[in-house]
């Protein structure tokens, strides 16, 4: 191909080169006629041309597009060009929309400036001067981004339908027993949900690319969405007047006015705001369904639907982008009105585009109120009364900036107060409370109370996220975490209590407190979904599980006192004070790339790759029945594999380069992820990829991990090959020592060991990090660890690392208990575990090295941990030392097997004379080569694998020959190409 293009290129420059030189009368050399001829094409297949420079002597590279100029006694014609491929032009469109999203997500992040300037920023640091316990001490200079996919809706008091920031879509039922998670995502071509419509007992989801779904049966009794998008046999066609296809951006279902809500004889219709600004109406559900078609006001659009036919039926109010109110009533002339807001003088008077809250008689009887959000932040009201609109601004809390309004159905006992609940930009929670019927106030301009309820501990909520109440006296809202939160009256609510009759005459001093609600794996939460089998998890009904779950419990070596009554989770900088942190770049050992990425496994059973202390890279490959060392050659050294995705390795080299190792058709091709855009040089990357002998589930956000050398967490999305680089940062006052589990132990989440030896975790969907409640007293090593998960349909597992004194370390979560810290020790007192721990298999079985180069395996039998000392592949001395330790070490045993060491005897004689043999296990991290199998580096430089014959009987299978080990071995070598 190269010989081929080259060729090409200089008939290019010959062909040129004679049009510019050489004339015969008025006619050229140059062949006009093959130009003309149709039926030839050129089929352009590279980026890359050069042309000769006769000044310089010598080849310059041109930029595309570049014409084909020809030229006859100087007048010079252009007879073609060479553009842009199409792939060239797609990936510069993809970075083009790539730097649209940062750009975007960075003014997510600065939006906060526009809200109040510095009133916003530094001064909430004050003493709260609106209730709800006192001062206020928050480092209040960081708004929240927006969360756009986050959404709740009621469907009844037993059921909120929630979509999380991945896009997924959930359930929270109660089952009659306990509060249970039912999954119903949207097909995956579907892309992510952003928001859910219940409609009597039709559900429609709303998905990101504006398409609109619906729920039905199958024919065998199973949900599943399907497309409920306007057609052509609709009273509006799916085309609009521009042509286009509809795609709907928000809606609100109404009502049609609230008395007739509150009398239970509601008509349910749903208003949509489409992305090109017109209003949009789904009037009937039932087949034939009937969508009718409202447009925009005159010169503006319309961004939010602010109330759906509530103050009055068939009246919609909408606000546009810049921030004025407008009034739909298809039976008036015109439809469309704007309320002006001349009497609006204070700050900013633009409405922000959000759904507001309506009540009636809220300052007389005959009164209907429409409250909404100003962009400045503040509280503003819409008031009809004896026909006459006004405009009142109640403003906000002293130093916040409200971003949502929560409706609330109000205690009709209550006949005092009237409250609304807020979302700050910082994520806070305000009530305002406002006199009812306020009688003689002087113009009716009422002074309302605000109340502080904070936030969560360690939490906060979600901005610009609107409340759900789904009973009296409970308000659900989302966390900017992913994990939603109840605000309840004190003995009314929380996680353990379903819907209950609350007294509505309460008493005044009873407080409103917080109880957090855990979310799915989906958004990186550890809530388990409900399922089909009889019990309390039942996804339909609870049934109370009577038998005794005494002996399922696991049995704990030795846990840290305390551990069960700290928080699991803690927000950043929340434990600043407990311990000590440094900024200080943690310094690595010089062979501590090569030692924990030595090895890494391309294909189970069949193909591993080894990268030797020269930096060479060689590939153990069964071909043909035969096992061959295959040489990848490379001009740099590679310093060790760091993952492995869709049959492509990832190499780090010397410098500290991320390339991929991979075909590219028939050819296998280096590729420099580093010198891509943002592309960072790394040190580290995921330990594993994946669990031995369970299949990894692809998806279009698929994306390795790896640690940068400053000390960050890069994330490297590989999905569909659109490679791109993000930087997720690193814990504050701490770097990034080494990467423990990549989504193997919890999905979306990456928990990675901190400079200061503590255990943080990032979740990928929220973009936050999180630090572990760890005793000040447990100090980790900065080695990888290990994760280990039995199922896939049950989030129990538990993180394995080693300590900063050589002993083993557990992180285990369970349904019941939650997380806790356990520490397994060492195999004895005269050892100590080097290297990273793992592999594990099964979910109760976890290889590590001991400092006497013996093969440990710590494993679960029924419920009892276990230590088994498998040793090393010098069997002679091993069964040696069986003999001696018989009937001495109760919880040791010895992986021997009397075949394989009839087998090895001749090697061993040779190698009692090889001073070049150790067979000892080096500390270097093994790898599992199968579901069956794992291979370490021995003490020589050699390979040995060990087998599994039983659940947990391991055997030493055989010893590998490696191409840099001066041990007596044969194997077979070849390059790749």
């Amino acid at each position: 191909m190269c010989r081929f293009l080259f060729m090409w290129l200089m008939w290019v420059f010959l062909l040129k080169s004679c049009c510019w030189s050489v004339a015969f009368g008025s006619s050229s050399w140059c062949p006009h006629g093959y130009v003309q001829q149709r039926n030839r094409e050129f089929l352009q297949k590279n980026d890359r041309f050069w042309e000769f420079e006769e000044q310089s002597n010598s080849w310059v590279e041109v930029k595309l597009p570049f014409d084909l100029v020809s030229c006859v006694d100087d007048n010079c014609t252009k007879v073609g060009s060479i553009n842009e491929t199409k792939k060239k032009e797609e990936e510069e469109e993809e970075e083009g929309r790539e730097e649209k999203e940062e750009e975007e997500e960075e003014e997510q992040r600065l939006e906060g400036r526009e809200f109040g300037g510095e009133e916003e920023r530094g001064s909430l640091e004050k003493k709260d001067d609106y209730g709800g316990g006192g001062g206020l001490e928050e480092n209040l200079d960081v708004v929240l981004p927006l969360r756009k996919r986050v959404s709740l809706t009621k469907m009844s008091e037993t059921s909120i339908w929630v979509t999380g920031q991945s896009g997924a879509i959930y359930e929270r039922f109660w089952n009659g027993l306990q509060w249970v998670i039912a999954p119903h995502d949207l097909p995956i071509s579907a892309g992510h949900a952003v928001s859910v419509f219940i409609i009597n007992q039709t559900i429609l989801a709303l998905s990101e690319p504006g398409n609109l779904f619906q729920m039905q049966l199958s024919e065998n009794s199973q949900p599943l969405w399907v497309d409920f998008m306007p057609t052509g046999n609709d009273s509006m066609s799916r085309k609009t007047e521009q042509g286009s296809a509809v795609h709907i951006k928000s809606g609100v279902v109404s009502h049609d006015g609230v008395l007739l809500y509150f009398a239970g004889c509601s008509s349910r219709r749903v208003y949509f705001c489409t992305k090109n600004g017109s209003l949009l109406e789904l009037s009937e559900i039932e087949p034939p369904s009937r969508w009718v078609h409202h447009g925009r006001p005159p010169g503006a659009d319309v961004a939010a639907i602010a109330d759906a036919a509530n103050i009055r039926p068939e009246v919609v109010f909408t606000i546009s982008s810049t921030g004025d109110l407008y009034e739909y009533d298809r039976s008036s002339k015109p439809s469309w009105k704007k309320h002006v807001r001349k009497e609006i003088l204070s700050r900013d008077a633009s409405l922000m585009p959000s759904v507001g809250s309506t009540f009636q008689g809220q300052s007389e009887l005959h009164s209907l109120s429409l409250f909404l959000l100003s962009k400045s932040g503040d509280l503003v009201e819409r008031r009809l009364h004896q026909r006459k609109w006004k405009w009142i601004v109640h403003g906000s809390p002293k130093d916040h900036h409200l971003t949502s309004v929560t409706p609330v159905f109000q205690d009709p006992f209550n006949e005092k107060v009237l409250s609304l609940f807020f979302t700050s930009s910082v994520g806070s929670v305000f009530e305002y409370q406002i006199p009812k019927h306020p009688g003689t106030t002087p113009g009716n301009q009422i002074e309302g109370t605000w109340v502080s309820h904070k936030h969560p501990l360690d939490a906060k909520v979600a901005r610009g996220i609107a409340g759900l109440q789904f009973q009296v006296g409970r308000i659900m809202f989302v966390l900017d975490d992913g994990r939603l939160a109840e605000l309840h009256l004190s003995g009314f609510g929380g996680e353990n209590l379903g819907p209950a009759q609350v007294n509505l005459r309460r008493k005044a001093s009873v407080k409103h407190v917080w109880s957090i609600v855990d979310a799915p794996e989906s958004e990186g939460w550890n809530a388990e979904y409900c399922t089909g089998e009889r019990g309390p998890s039942n996804c339909i009904t609870g049934i109370r599980d009577e038998t005794n779950d005494v002996g399922t419990s696991r049995s704990i070596t030795r846990r840290r006192k305390g551990s069960l009554e700290q928080k699991s989770y803690l927000s950043l900088g929340a434990s600043e004070n407990s311990h000590a942190k440094s900024l200080e770049e943690y310094s690595y050992p010089d062979n501590w790339i090569n030692s924990n990425f030595h090895l890494r496994v391309m294909q189970g059973g069949r193909s591993f790759f080894l990268i030797t202390d020269s930096g060479i890279t060689f590939e153990y490959l069964y071909a043909e029945n035969v096992w061959l060392w295959l040489r990848h050659e490379h001009s740099t050294a590679m310093k060790g594999a760091l993952g492995n995705y869709n049959g492509s390795l990832f190499l780090v080299d010397a410098y500290g380069s991320l390339l991929i190792r991979g075909r590219n058709g028939n050819d296998l091709t280096w590729t420099n992820c580093t010198s891509m855009r943002k592309g960072r040089q790394v040190i580290a990357g995921p330990p594993w990829d994946g669990i031995p002998g369970r299949a990894m589930k692809a998806t279009t956000e698929d994306a390795l991990f790896f640690v940068s050398k400053n000390g960050k967490l890069l994330q490297f999305t590989v999905a569909l090959r659109k490679f791109k680089w993000k930087d997720c940062r690193n814990p504050p006052n701490t770097k990034v020592a080494s990467i423990v589990d990549k989504e193997v132990l919890r999905e979306n989440i990456v928990f990675v060991i901190g400079s200061d030896g503590r255990l943080y975790q990032y979740n990928k969907v929220t973009d936050l990090w999180h630090e572990h409640y760890q005793s000040q007293h447990l100090i980790l090593s900065r080695l990888p660890g290990t994760a280990m998960r039995s199922s896939a349909v049950s989030l129990k597992g538990s993180l394995f690392m080693v300590s900063e004194d050589g002993g083993l370390v557990e992180y285990h979560w369970n349904s019941v208990d939650g997380w806790n810290w356990i520490e397994h020790g060492t195999p004895s007192r005269s050892v100590t575990l080097l290297g990273s721990p793992g592999p594990c298999f099964e979910g109760n079985q976890l290889f590590l090295t001991g400092s006497d180069g013996k093969v440990y395996l710590r494993y679960l039998d029924q419920t009892t941990w276990k230590w088994k000392n498998c040793g090393f592949p010098f069997l002679e001395k091993m069964a040696t030392e069986k003999n001696k330790k018989v009937g001495q070490n109760n919880g040791d045993e010895m992986c021997v097997d009397e075949d394989y060491a009839a087998s090895m005897e001749e090697d061993e004689n040779i190698n009692n004379h090889d001073k070049n043999c150790n067979t000892k296990v080096a500390s270097t991290r093994p790898i599992p080569f199968s579901e069956g199998s794992v291979v370490f580096e021995l003490m020589d430089g050699r390979l040995a694998e060990m087998l599994r014959i039983e659940e947990t009987q391991w055997v030493w299978s055989r010893i590998i020959g490696t191409p840099t080990s001066l041990c007596l071995a044969d194997y077979w070598t070849s390059v790749a190409s």
